[in-house]
């Protein structure tokens, strides 16, 4: 059984709520129970934070005793060289994922500090970019 982490970062939790027009009226929640039902080989924890250090501190937990991490960093993903740091140190794979198409929204999203140290990043297919996350570790 695959064992992956997927980690979400702030403003995430509001899922559902938060500009359903840009990020869809489904919690993650929600859309996690779909996961879990889709792919029943795979063993999915989730976190979320809005809290720079308590990402790091999950990635640090997780980064050696898993198949892979799917990182939603939300606004961190453009400011964070600590998340690039913490990503580079552990052994797990870790995929990028946003929900947006950062690149068609404000120039400051258009640059990702943690996409270097990733195995890949998916933008821009809704909560379906966790799926295809989750292929690329099958």
């Amino acid at each position: 059984m695959k064992k992956i982490q997927i980690i979400n970062g702030p403003n995430l939790n509001l899922l559902g709520k938060r500009e359903p027009a840009v990020y869809g009226s489904v919690s993650f929640e929600s859309y996690l129970d779909t996961l879990r039902v889709r792919y029943p080989q795979c063993a999915f924890s989730y976190f979320q934070s809005n809290h720079e250090g308590e990402l790091i501190d999950k990635i640090h937990e997780t980064g050696f005793d898993c198949d892979g991490i799917i990182l939603n960093a939300g606004a961190y993903t453009h400011t964070s060289i600590a998340l690039h740091d913490a990503i580079k140190s552990v052994g797990t794979p870790v995929v990028e994922v946003h929900i947006s198409n950062v690149h068609g929204r404000e120039s400051f999203r258009h640059h990702s500090m943690i996409s270097p140290v990733c195995k890949g990043v998916i933008i821009g297919f809704g909560l379906d970019s966790y799926r295809l996350a989750i292929e690329s570790f099958l």
